[in-house]
Order: structure tokens, then sequence, then C-alpha cells
């Protein structure tokens, strides 16, 4: 599976820690967007050494910290709640785990957990929560597991099509995939045009619509069943965005314009952020 640059989308700017230019360029075959150019494998890791980088971090130190923390606590309980209404408790492997409260909150629900984390630091602290966390996704074993979670992690991923190919390889026969990712064909990725802090470059290297979705995982002969809103999304991400765009983080407006793509994502069905509920054909 390749990607074309067919058409330049955007220039955005790595707002966390280079200050480098990053260009958007469009796949019109899969209706995605694609940053040029990606960082190497070995350079990659430099752009998330950020102490702003939230989900590698438990810290509260600021209001707008501790607002996504809990935020985060009402959206663990949710997605709990969506795990169990299309599963039954069993395997679950969560690719991106972070700190591990998502799989805690599954771990103590009933579920066998299993977490994949990249960095050093949030492994850590999973781990201090008693979390199993696997060092490379290559190491688990087929078809072992009966749900699989990437909560804001697809985009991250340097390779997506071996990725696509872990999730098949791994997924049990009746089993089911959760992606969680931006879309930025919501109003507030209108509004707010290259500040739009969820295009995140460069460590978002792929950017999805709702068809992009369906059609990347048809190569992979799986079927997307279901797309589900994240509506405290457009709240989070404007306010991060009048940051990016002003200076500094204009609460009213944010709101503001986080109930506009809400009300737009209600009408045209496309919010900030989507879940995708994906099925073996």
């Amino acid at each position: 599976m390749n990607f074309s640059k067919d058409k330049l989308v955007l220039k955005v700017k790595d707002h966390s820690v280079s200050g480098e230019l990053f260009e958007l360029w469009k796949d019109e075959q899969f209706d995605m967007l694609v940053t040029h150019p990606q960082p190497t494998l070995d350079k990659l890791p430099s752009y998330y050494e950020s102490d702003d980088y939230i989900s590698h971090t438990d810290g509260k130190r600021s209001f707008f910290e501790k607002l996504y923390h809990f935020i985060k606590g009402i959206a663990l309980k949710n997605k709990l709640h969506l795990i169990h209404s299309l599963s039954s408790k069993g395997t679950l492997l969560d690719i991106g785990a972070g700190t591990g409260e998502f799989l805690l909150i599954c771990k103590k629900n009933g579920w066998q957990v299993t977490g994949i984390e990249p960095s050093d630091k949030a492994k850590a602290i999973a781990q201090k929560k008693g979390i199993h966390i696997e060092t490379a996704i290559g190491l688990l074993p087929d078809h072992s597991f009966d749900v699989i979670t990437m909560w804001h992690v697809l985009e991250h991923v340097p390779d997506l099509n071996h990725q696509l190919d872990e999730l098949k390889r791994l997924l049990k026969p009746n089993g089911t995939i959760i992606i969680a990712v931006p879309n930025f064909n919501s109003l507030d990725a209108k509004l707010y045009l290259e500040y739009w802090a969820a295009y995140d470059v460069p460590i978002h290297l792929w950017h999805f619509s709702k068809t992009a979705i369906q059609k990347i995982f048809a190569t992979k002969d799986m079927e997307l069943k279901k797309v589900i809103p994240m509506k405290f999304d457009s709240f989070y991400v404007s306010l991060l965005s009048e940051k990016y765009k002003n200076g500094k983080m204009n609460f009213i407006k944010a709101f503001f314009n986080g109930l506009r793509s809400n009300w737009y994502g209600n009408r045209k069905k496309e919010y900030s952020s989507h879940i995708y509920i994906l099925k073996n054909k």
C-alpha cells in the first residue's frame, strides 16, 4: 500500500519542539493527508521530547493539565463502556498505552490486558501500576486478542502498512479493533487551518478521514462497522489551537469553537475526532 502526494494542502509548524515547517500533501485515492518530510526513525523520538506531551506523564502542574486529566477520567469510563458493549470480557491489547490508565481500568473490570508503549518514561509509569507492557508487537502470538485498541495512536505509526498487517495478525477471527484518530474534515480543522493542534506535525505522520479509514482497512480485508464521535476533542483541540494561533489559551473562544464544531459534526457527521469500530470480513 503506497500513498501519493497529489496536492499540497498546507504548510504546518511544529509548535511543540522544533519550530520546523512541514507540508501536508493530499492522497486523493485514500482521502488522507500525509506529512512531508517524515522524520527518520532515529530522529523521530526527538520530536516527542517536550514536557508538554501530556499523554506521557501523569503531571497535573497547570490548570490545562488538570482539565486534561479530568476529561480523561470521563473518557476512560466511556471507553470501558464501549468495549463492554462490543465484546465479552477476554484479552485486550492497547497499542500506545501511554501511562496505562486505560489498561488499569480494564484490568480492574476483568480484562486480561497487555500494552505496547515505545516511550520509556510512560512505560515505567504504567508498569508501576501493575500493567504488563510488552517490548515489541512482533513478540505477541497470532490471533490472541478479542479487542485491540489504538487511542490516537495510528497517526503516529511510521510504517502504516506494517501496522495494519500486525493488527490483522493479532486479532482473533471474531475480534474487534477500535481506532480513534483526529478528523481533518471537522469544522475546528477548517477554522484553525495550519494552527489546528491535531495536525501535530511531525509526530502525526498521517491524517485520516472516514473514507481513509474505511479504504485502508479494506486493503487488509477488514470492514468498518461503526463510527462514533469524540465530542470532548473539539474543545481540547480548539483550546490548544488558540495557543498556537494567538500565543495564549482563550478559553471562551475555544469553548465557543468547540460547540460550533460539534454542531457542525451533528449535521455533517464530521466531528473533531472519531472512534472507528472494525472487524474481519
